[in-house]
């Protein structure tokens, strides 16, 4: 039963990767490519996201007591950027950008039966488990 929200709420979120584009990779390269033929649409998806969170994180600041679906509310312990963020940001977006995927989008991709997806997500996941084994 406690699976059951974490589940439409995946499946919500997969499906307006789908609607709004960003699930196709050609889409994301598109508008990446701002020296060719740069396709603005993902900028509003993109304002989209960036207006629903800058109007509901105040609400989640002044909500008193724990969060409807959880034990505690689980915000950001550290505010600086540091090198580990940078190169891990910089890392995600050269990727982003030859692959045309982010892990979202590609588990979508995957549960679609492409390869492209597949082959991104395998490599995904042998980049995180050296990451893990790198810190052990």
């Amino acid at each position: 039963m406690s699976l059951i929200l974490p589940f439409f709420t995946g499946l919500l979120f997969g499906v307006g990767l789908v609607i709004s584009g960003m699930s196709n990779p050609a889409n994301v390269i598109a508008f990446l490519d701002l020296a060719g033929n740069w396709d603005p649409g993902l900028a509003f998806v993109m304002l989209g996201a960036v207006v629903t969170f800058g109007a509901g994180f105040p609400i989640l600041r002044k909500r008193q007591g724990k969060p409807l679906f959880s034990d505690k509310f689980t915000l950001p312990a550290s505010t600086s950027l540091d090198r580990k963020l940078i190169s891990g940001a910089i890392i995600f977006g050269v990727g982003w950008g030859i692959g045309g995927f982010c892990p979202g989008p590609a588990l979508v991709n995957v549960l679609t039966g492409s390869a492209q997806g597949l082959l991104f997500v395998a490599s995904m996941l042998i980049g995180m488990l050296v990451a893990v084994y790198r810190k052990s």
